[in-house]
């Protein structure tokens, strides 16, 4: 069937779907994150006004992962039955609702909660994309995709910086309001608008789709039905929802995204801080320096998606990518080393973890399907993100001990050294080895 479908048809088809789908799942992200990291920017004003010591600062920023932990896997299995359309519009429009009540914290104790709250209502976003990526490209073009589509990750720093600096500078005494109250509201709001959005403009899968023709459904159908068909002859699939625990690999994959979110979450945290503290006390100025990493990034990001899928290589562009994070970690965290050449530093770990990142879903996705890959993609992103709860909290406790980012960089680096090195591990040897079941090397 698939000798019906010319390249360039195919070609052409594919382009249609990806610039339909990314662009505004790219919007949704970047919505998403800035709700989710732009406390780092409110910290600025927050934590002065309000007494909180770095130690509470990095436990309210972590609590977030704590009840996305508990509601992730639920979740995305919620999404593989009801529609990606119906779940994602109804965890944008809450989260942007309780991001933007932040600006009523008032203590320690309403921070934890509205924190924990947000990662309640934010659990089961990002999995549930990296699931309907799969309803529409097969794996083959699928690090590409993911890696497009996560580019928004460093826009959303790259907008939301100087954004966000502004309104600290220019929204403080408006109405009455401190400055980051303003920026829990204004940020907060479009995730709602863009979550009503997502009711008229997502289509669950390619069969529901009315903007493809019958042979691109088709031509779609049946790449799909062939990942499956090579999934089952290599003996990879893992298809149901118990497959997806059983999986020795899934656990190496939980630990592995963990190490590597270490690393992202402790720049997205407290990057802000560590230029506050050596460059510059402007918040506006913070925010435009901010976006000098990020950019980097979204470059790296799509340059190492790109290169992977056109040369079907997977091991060496995460483990590659976060050993360099590593050692740009490591240099960041040297004595002397601050200011420019602290945040060149820190620009080149946070492209290398970026591209990590990018890539890295490419693995679990590629031996994952139906009910196991909405439970295993919800499970590693689950346990990996409980990183986000430990390195801010860990960080904080650091600098409150030490009064200084040294020691807390250099366990960043530490945590995406593991991480490589467990990638290399795990892409090294047979499945049934981890797993007791034979399935062809992945790589």
């Amino acid at each position: 069937m698939s000798t019906t479908y010319t390249p360039e048809f195919e070609k052409a088809t594919y382009a249609k779907v990806m610039w339909r789908v990314i662009p505004f799942l790219f919007l949704c992200y970047i919505v998403a994150y800035l709700d989710r990291v732009n406390v780092g920017f409110a910290k600025l004003q927050m934590s002065s006004d309000l007494n909180f010591s770095d130690t509470i600062y990095g436990a309210g920023a972590g609590i977030f992962f704590i009840g996305y932990f508990f509601f992730e896997v639920p979740s995305n299995v919620i999404l593989s039955k009801v529609g990606a359309k119906i779940w994602i519009a109804r965890i944008m429009i809450v989260w942007g609702l309780i991001s933007a009540g932040m600006m009523f914290t008032n203590s320690e104790m309403t921070f934890y909660v509205m924190r924990f709250l947000l990662g309640v209502a934010e659990a089961g976003f990002f999995p549930g994309i990296i699931l309907y990526l799969t309803y529409w490209f097969p794996r083959s073009r699928r690090a590409k995709m993911t890696a497009s589509f996560m580019t928004a990750i460093a826009v959303s720093g790259i907008i939301g910086g100087p954004v966000s600096g502004w309104i600290l500078s220019a929204m403080a005494g408006v109405a009455d309001l401190k400055g980051w109250q303003w920026l829990f509201l204004l940020e907060g709001l479009p995730s709602v608008v863009v979550g009503i959005m997502v009711l008229f403009y997502l289509d669950d899968n390619p069969s529901k789709s009315k903007w493809l023709t019958g042979d691109e459904k088709g031509l779609l159908l049946t790449r799909l039905e062939q990942d499956e068909q090579v999934k089952r002859a290599q003996g990879e699939q893992s298809h149901s929802f118990a497959d997806a625990f059983k999986n020795g690999r899934v656990w190496i994959f939980c630990a592995i995204y963990f190490g590597i979110v270490m690393g992202t979450y402790g720049i997205s945290f407290w990057l802000p801080q560590i230029i506050k503290e050596t460059i510059t006390k402007d918040p506006f100025h913070i925010g435009l320096i901010s976006a000098i990493p990020w950019a980097a990034a979204a470059i790296a990001m799509v340059v190492n998606g790109h290169h992977s899928d056109a040369t079907g290589e997977r091991r060496w562009h995460v483990a590659g990518a976060c050993i360099i994070g590593a050692v740009a970690f490591a240099v960041s965290a040297m004595p002397g080393v601050g200011g420019w050449a602290g945040i060149a530093a820190l620009t080149v770990a946070t492209a290398a973890v970026m591209s990590a990142v990018s890539c890295f879903w490419s693995l679990p996705t590629g031996i994952l399907s139906g009910t196991a890959a909405a439970a295993g993609i919800a499970w590693i992103n689950s346990v990996g993100n409980l990183a986000g709860y430990v390195s801010p909290m860990v960080v904080g406790k650091i600098r409150d001990a030490t009064h200084s980012m040294t020691l807390a960089l250099t366990v960043l680096s530490v945590s995406v050294l593991i991480a490589a090195l467990l990638v290399i591990y795990v892409t090294s040897i047979k499945p049934k080895e981890v797993a007791g079941r034979p399935a062809a090397q992945t790589s």
